[in-house]
């Protein structure tokens, strides 16, 4: 009897055989699958990656509901009905942008660190490239170059000590020190306002002043810019705390000679660092 079974078991093993090796080799095909996308949110298919489940899934007589894993059984069988049709597979989502477009924006947006994505998207535009700004933007994302917020009152979400490094050629600083005067009619206050370029480490600084009103620190801004030009320093950001005594009209002053007013933000000493070191040693 034993005789008649063992050839009869080798015999079923044999004709078994493919479709178990057929079943292994889906499965192995789709653990790959998934290595490749370990970090991808959703899978999504190549029509290369559909025809070789469907190869696969054609060896096990497309009896696959318990092992196809990266979709769902019913997607499986929409392939198959659009294989047997005749129906190309197309790839999903939209077209890839140009690698070109891409090195442009990468390009645009990194050497302006403080242009938000729809800034870059309008001189795209200039330039011809109609792309959307959504796309300018993941695209930012993926390359880590921001994107800067683009609220109305909003400042830019770049770490302060990026725009530093960044800035540091372009960047003044400017900054108070006092010092208190004892002589016979009492006791003064004499303030000198410094300026320093970040990038240089030169240094200019008014003459002291009991009376530190609007007037006066504008005129140390024109006698500051005048310094600036002479000594052949470009100035792009002027950097300033929030104290009291700088009138509106220096904001207006340094946006006329092409210079943005920066304040450092609230409660923040240090991020004026520079010019407080400045101060410091001046004193």
């Amino acid at each position: 009897m034993n005789h008649l079974i063992f050839p009869l078991i080798s015999l079923l093993t044999e004709w078994m055989k493919p479709k178990y090796d057929a079943r292994m080799r889906l499965l192995q095909f789709q653990t790959q699958m998934l290595r490749d996308r370990i970090d991808a949110a959703r899978i999504v298919p190549t029509p290369e990656e559909r025809s070789e489940l469907l190869r696969l899934g054609e060896l096990c007589n497309h009896d696959i509901n318990d092992l196809i894993t990266v979709v769902v059984p019913e997607t499986y069988k929409t392939w198959l009905r659009k294989a047997r049709s005749s129906i190309r597979f197309k790839r999903s989502g939209r077209r890839r942008i140009v690698e070109a477009i891409r090195r442009l924006i990468n390009r645009i947006a990194g050497e302006n660190r403080d242009w938000s994505y729809r800034r870059v998207c309008g001189e795209l535009k200039k330039l011809g490239i109609f792309i959307g700004d959504t796309t300018v933007r993941n695209i930012m994302i993926e390359d880590e170059l921001g994107p800067p917020t683009v609220a109305r009152n909003e400042k830019p979400t770049i770490a302060w000590k990026n725009f530093i490094k960044i800035h540091m050629d372009t960047l003044v600083a400017c900054d108070f020190f006092s010092k208190k005067i004892i002589c016979w009619h009492g006791t003064y206050t004499a303030h000198v306002l410094v300026f320093i370029h970040l990038g240089s480490r030169k240094v200019y600084h008014s003459y002291p002043t009991l009376h530190p009103n609007g007037d006066w620190i504008i005129q140390q801004c024109r006698n500051a810019s005048m310094w600036l030009e002479d000594e052949g320093l470009e100035i792009r950001y002027l950097l300033r705390d929030r104290d009291g005594k700088y009138p509106d009209e220096m904001k207006q002053f340094w946006k006329a000679q092409g210079c943005n007013t920066v304040k450092t933000p609230v409660r923040a000493p240090k991020a004026n660092g520079y010019a407080s070191c400045c101060t410091s040693l001046v004193a």
